[in-house]
């Protein structure tokens, strides 16, 4: 049983940085942890996600160079920086939990607003 909450979206100019953080509760470090956006009126987006360990992680292209995510299991959440973000950077963005052996992600945040102005 894992719940998460996300924080740290805002408002920011393009060129600028956020770090948003996911906190969950219940144990996460048998989950691959991954962030996800959505823009209005289009699909959810992947951008990014780590493994169960933290020895892999795979961005989308288009945050490629200039997203890390990250996690920390003692403290049971999972970052991601981003930088030098640009307005099509602008979403509702989610952190999600999948167990090791699930092909789907089990459990969703709450999404936390990013708009990135120009």
């Amino acid at each position: 049983q894992v719940q998460l909450v996300e924080s740290g979206g805002g408002l920011v100019q393009a060129g600028g940085s956020l770090r948003l953080s996911c906190a969950a509760s219940g144990r996460t470090s048998s989950y691959s942890m991954g962030w996800f956006r959505q823009a209005p009126g289009k699909e959810r987006e992947f951008v990014a996600v780590i493994g169960w360990n933290g020895g892999s992680t795979t961005y989308a292209d288009s945050v490629k160079g200039r997203f890390t995510i990250s996690r920390d299991n003692a403290k049971n959440t999972v970052d991601l920086q981003m930088n030098s973000l640009k307005p099509e950077d602008t979403a509702l963005y989610y952190c999600a939990a999948r167990k090791v052996y699930s092909s789907d992600y089990d459990y969703w945040g709450q999404g936390t607003q990013v708009t990135v102005s120009s």
